[in-house]
């Protein structure tokens, strides 16, 4: 770029690092510039703003997300508003391009920390540095730095030096050095954008920080994200082992706001807490506070029931191949020396060509003349040319849906295992049916693949949550009348639409943000109410459910309202149309400890529901005299 344009001489004031001086007519002795010539009309423009200090300093709050209260600034930087420098992402790539990176830099510095100590702003200061200008050898402003943040009057303690990396940073020693030496002059450490940089977790392991940020990425979105929540809950986790506050960036909406509170996140950032300004708010908002003194907890975003997410890699088993060359007589004695062994695979050169099984070569073998005959042929002669060939990388979803539509003989063969085309080994069909019926049950505690909602795990898990936040919450569980005789009458995929249907209306009539809505299994359901007007929404789901179930009948069922079915002794019975029975207690603080306690006593609501004919709502109201 400019290495290749024609230069003149010029002399313009050097700017030493940004804290000199609280006063803007103090400049520094002249010195010779490199300035690139007219034509290069951009560069000049940022000549012009370095000479003329044409930045300006804005400020965004860093909150406390227990206490709602404003415990520091970041300070950010613009150019001249009508400027295509205006954004600091162009204002610092021109300065790099031109040799200015570090003129630049420090004159943001001076420009925040003058303007932070003019506004006599509350709490710390977080500073923008780049790794580069923390270990510059030549920089001499650390052993000047006290002395500028004096003469400003601001305390080294309320200024955080915030890391910000923009380029890949390799010299760990050198930052640990510089960190040291700026930590002995009072300030504090913080690494941005976690999860976002070059390096960032690997800053956080040699700095060991007092503040990370973790990047707006992994924080928008986190309430229906539950990547972004493991994430975060692994961030945090880390955090609390080394000592170190999390900052959440880029908050942008109250459910974010709620989850990052109960994980126990330290502060919060962004639009929704405060956007950046010249003039910052000292308060939040009173909405912000209103919500962040709320009782309750926010509902975790679920993961779904897994698909095709676990590969057949598992599975593999070293099994030595033999060549096709090899004779039936030597693979007999294989089978003779590993009573174990119940299957050979055949490969040539890498390529697998099919299985021997040990019971058809001896099958073959026990009868008369029939080794004499065939035990020096080949042993393709016995092999099993179309097995099962599957890729290392395929989904136990995907084999086991080919095992169950191939031949019955492919389940106790086996498969062979590929990588490449190329053979590495073999993979049983017992191992195949147990993995995947572990995966099932795993998957349905978590969430129900019917439904995708969550399952026991979860559910219990947000009771727990609920119970330590010694909030009032109800607890509603809902059972389908007479889903069996209608399961049996209709068939079970019409069941599974009305079991889906069910879900679907429970989770429409649910507030996302504050009832968890879960899925016990079969026909039951249960509801997590935080929300107060849960008796209404109740009713609501009830009316749905009257008027949809309707469309799963025949006309003539419909009309007469019901159908025949046989009951359990075998007798034929009439049955009503289905309904939803729905028990509900209310849960107070301190009235139970335990999801076990809370599931028995919702179960006995349940029971007192379905006495009652027909859609119906039972409130049990014995415990809630001494919880009022």
């Amino acid at each position: 770029m400019l290495s290749q344009l024609r230069y003149r001489i010029i002399t313009l004031p050097i700017l030493r690092p940004a804290i000199v001086s609280t006063s803007t007519a103090a400049l520094p002795n002249n010195v010779t510039y490199l300035r690139p010539p007219p034509d290069d009309l951009l560069s000049q423009h940022l000549l012009d703003i370095i000479q003329r200090r044409q930045l300006h300093a804005l400020f965004q709050p860093i909150v406390h997300m227990q206490s709602g209260e404003i415990v520091a600034y970041e300070g950010l930087i613009r150019g001249p508003s009508d400027s295509p420098l205006h954004s600091p992402l162009n204002l610092f790539r021109l300065a790099r391009a031109n040799n200015l990176s570090r003129e630049v830099e420090y004159l943001c510095r001076r420009i925040v920390l003058e303007r932070f100590a003019e506004l006599q702003l509350p709490g710390k200061l977080f500073l923008n540095v780049s790794p580069e200008s923390l270990v510059r050898p030549h920089d001499g402003s650390r052993g000047e730095t006290l002395g500028y943040i004096h003469d400003f009057g601001i305390n080294p303690a309320n200024v955080i030096i915030e890391l910000t990396e923009n380029q890949p940073t390799y010299d760990y020693e050198r930052m640990r050095e510089a960190v040291l030496h700026y930590r002995k002059m009072g300030f504090q450490i913080a690494i941005d954008d976690l999860g976002e940089g070059f390096s960032s977790l690997r800053l956080w392991s040699e700095l060991r920080p007092e503040f990370v940020k973790i990047d707006m990425h992994f924080i928008q979105g986190i309430d229906h994200d539950p990547v972004k929540l493991q994430f975060v809950r692994s961030i945090q986790e880390i955090a609390d082992k080394s000592n170190t506050l999390v900052i959440a960036e880029g908050i942008e909406k109250a459910p974010e706001l709620l989850l990052l509170r109960d994980l126990g996140i330290a502060y919060g950032q962004g639009y929704h807490l405060g956007r950046p300004h010249i003039q910052p708010a000292r308060a939040l908002p009173a909405e912000v506070v209103k919500v962040l003194g709320r009782n309750g907890v926010a509902v975790y975003p679920q993961r779904a029931a897994e698909r095709n997410a676990v590969s057949i890699r598992k599975l593999l088993h070293d099994v030595a191949a033999v060549p096709p060359s090899m004779n039936n007589n030597d693979v007999y004695e294989i089978f003779m020396a590993d009573p174990k062994l119940m299957i050979i695979p055949v490969v040539d050169a890498g390529r697998p060509l099919g299985l021997v099984s040990r019971f058809e070569m001896i099958d073959h073998f026990a009868r008369p003349y029939q080794r004499e005959l065939y035990g020096k042929k080949p042993c393709t002669l016995f092999m099993d040319a179309k097995p099962i060939i599957a890729d290392v990388d395929t989904s136990l979803q995907d084999l086991s849906c080919r095992m169950a539509e191939s031949d019955a003989h492919h389940l106790f063969n086996g498969f062979i295992i590929t990588e490449g085309g190329s053979y590495i080994g073999m993979g049983t069909g017992h191992d195949l049916m147990r993995e995947i019926t572990q995966m099932q049950i795993n998957a349905a505690r978590y969430a129900n693949p019917l439904t995708q909602l969550p399952g026991n795990v979860p559910i219990n898990e947000h009771i727990d949550r609920l119970l330590e936040s010694s909030t009032r919450f109800w607890v509603c569980y809902v059972d389908l009348d007479h889903f069996k005789p209608f399961n049996d009458v209709y068939g079970y995929r019409r069941g599974d639409d009305v079991i889906q249907l069910t879900g679907h209306i429970l989770a429409k009539h649910g507030d996302r943000n504050r009832d968890f809505v879960g899925h016990i299994g079969g026909d039951d359901f249960v509801i997590l109410f935080q929300s107060e007007d849960w008796e209404q929404r109740c009713h609501a789901v009830l009316d749905d459910f009257a008027t949809a179930i309707a469309d799963f009948y025949s006309n003539e069922d419909r009309e007469r309202g019901g159908y025949i079915s046989e009951d359990r002794q075998g007798k034929k019975v009439f049955y009503s149309l289905m309904s939803l029975s729905v028990g509900v207690i209310r849960v107070e603080p301190q009235q139970y400890y335990s999801h076990h306690q809370i599931a028995a006593c919702a179960a006995d609501a349940k029971k007192q529901a379905k006495k009652i004919h027909g859609n119906s709502l039972f409130l049990d109201r014995r415990m809630q005299t001494q919880g009022a």
